[in-house]
């Protein structure tokens, strides 16, 4: 088992990649608390997700975001992030808290028949330039999710919970790397 008291494991992805549904599977196996920061976003607005970038603007949108992000104050803890988290310079960073970042990395075609089309985006309240598609948003983030993974996790066709033991697995290997 990996012992995460000194600092966060933070998901992250693209909408429809699992962070929240692996996140709480990954939670129990560690005894962790977990937190889904879009709920806490929408929490601390008293709005959901879309109706925030409908009032803000998608620019908006992320600085609040990052505003909110900034703000958690937790350790030892699973943190789903929402897809666009990593939009905005030292979020991740901050939320990691010495902890280990993890990207689920999904195929955009798995992702595309996971959410649907254009609407689907904007039901789950996802961060859209002018007439961008769920692939514009993928080619966008992609060098983000690198650029802020300690992890990189490909689930792919895997279940939660066949990600979640992947991911398990991969936390503990890179636990032993780093002799912790």
């Amino acid at each position: 088992m990996t012992d995460i008291k000194e600092g966060n494991i933070i998901l992250t992805g693209m909408p429809g990649s699992g962070k929240s549904t692996v996140g709480v599977l990954l939670a129990k196996a560690l005894g962790a608390d977990f937190l889904d920061t879009d709920l806490l976003i929408q929490r601390r607005a008293g709005m959901l997700l879309k109706d925030i970038i409908t009032n803000r603007g998608t620019e908006g949108f992320l600085d609040y975001e990052a505003e909110v992000l900034r703000s958690v104050d937790i350790r030892g803890a699973v943190i789903a992030t929402g897809g666009s988290a990593v939009c905005r310079e030292g979020v991740i960073g901050s939320l990691k808290a010495g902890g280990i970042s993890v990207w689920l990395d999904v195929p955009i075609h798995l992702l595309e028949k996971r959410i649907g089309g254009l609407e689907g985006l904007r039901a789950r309240g996802v961060a859209l330039g002018k007439d961008q598609s769920l692939r514009g948003v993928h080619e966008k983030r992609h060098g983000l999710y690198i650029k802020n993974a300690d992890i990189r996790v490909e689930c792919g066709e895997l279940s939660a919970e066949g990600c979640c033991a992947l991911v398990l697995s991969r936390l503990s290997a890179y636990k032993s790397t780093l002799g912790k």
